[in-house]
């Protein structure tokens, strides 16, 4: 295989060995899936970028994004890490833009970009497909046991499960307090059949209650079918969030900003911000943001 240079990153953070780290590999031209895919189980990392020229000249780059045992159509970590990335080295190239468009199976992703350093951005993208519910979840003390928690712990204010996607599908499981959060414990056995949907079975718990004042919600995010037990920050998650925020929350016409917080249990604090455009009473755009940190670059043999 012929050399190909990557670079890896701690992304929705600006501190480094915090965040959800990201490896970007910047020459994929050649690469079949099924070698993307060996290298993504090589980093085992939640998810892995394959960088491309784009399809369109006026775009910046196509990307393919891989956990370690499958190929996702969207993620958002993957996405604000890679447009800072590429908003880097842009910057150092004198080319600098503000906006950038990456191509990505699910569709064309617009990112805001800015450069806080050398190796220190923020990225914004408005999300390429609202977010819709699904199917029912599973029943309750189904939700609740592979969690390891009781019932009773599952629900707050009007806040009930639900099975939503913006490309990648999720059952939300709203907790009542941020020590019940805590203490998840996964009981995987009947994985399957209380997470849905049944080709995407990824877990999103949250609860109101947060570590950091100034934050909206508490997150954690569970996908052992995808080879990701536990994954420190998840943007096609709160990509799909936005949903859960219109019909429980129910904000009125207007722009509103939220900031969810995950990654703190497994010592990672990540921060993803959710903007949201409402008019009369639907959504009508959403972006997800974050910052992101280059930790190392190296090449493939």
């Amino acid at each position: 295989m012929m050399p190909r240079r990557f670079v890896t990153l701690d992304v929705f953070t600006t501190t480094r060995h915090a965040g959800n780290p990201l490896a970007v590999v910047l020459d994929s031209e050649g690469l079949d899936a099924a070698a993307m895919q060996a290298i993504a189980r090589e980093f085992n990392l939640s998810e892995t970028v394959f960088v491309s020229a784009p399809a369109a000249p006026a775009h910046r780059a196509a990307l393919r994004i891989f956990t370690p045992s499958r190929e996702l159509p969207f993620a958002g970590h993957p996405t604000v890490g890679t447009a800072v990335l590429l908003a880097l080295r842009d910057a150092a190239e004198g080319r600098a833009e503000d906006v950038i468009l990456l191509e990505e199976p699910v569709g064309l992703v617009p990112c805001a970009v800015s450069v806080a350093g050398p190796q220190v951005g923020h990225a914004i993208f408005t999300l390429p497909r609202l977010p819709q519910e699904l199917e029912p979840p599973a029943a309750l003390p189904l939700i609740a046991g592979v969690l390891g928690l009781d019932r009773r712990e599952i629900g707050f204010d009007r806040h009930v499960p639900s099975v939503v996607s913006a490309g990648v599908a999720f059952t939300f499981v709203p907790v009542s307090s941020l020590e019940a959060l805590e203490r998840v414990h996964l009981e995987t056995t009947l994985w399957s059949q209380a997470i849905r949907p049944a080709d995407q079975p990824n877990a999103y718990a949250y609860c109101r209650q947060t570590r950091d004042a100034g934050h909206d919600f508490h997150a954690r995010m569970f996908a052992p079918a995808m080879g990701v037990r536990e994954d420190p920050a998840t943007g096609s998650a709160v990509a799909a969030f936005a949903d859960v925020i219109m019909r429980f929350e129910k904000p009125g016409d207007g722009e509103h900003r939220f900031t969810i917080e995950q990654g703190y249990e497994m010592g990672r604090p990540s921060q993803i911000t959710l903007e949201l455009t409402v008019s009369a009473g639907a959504l009508v755009s959403a972006r997800i943001g974050g910052s992101a940190v280059m930790i190392s670059e190296g090449v493939l043999l």
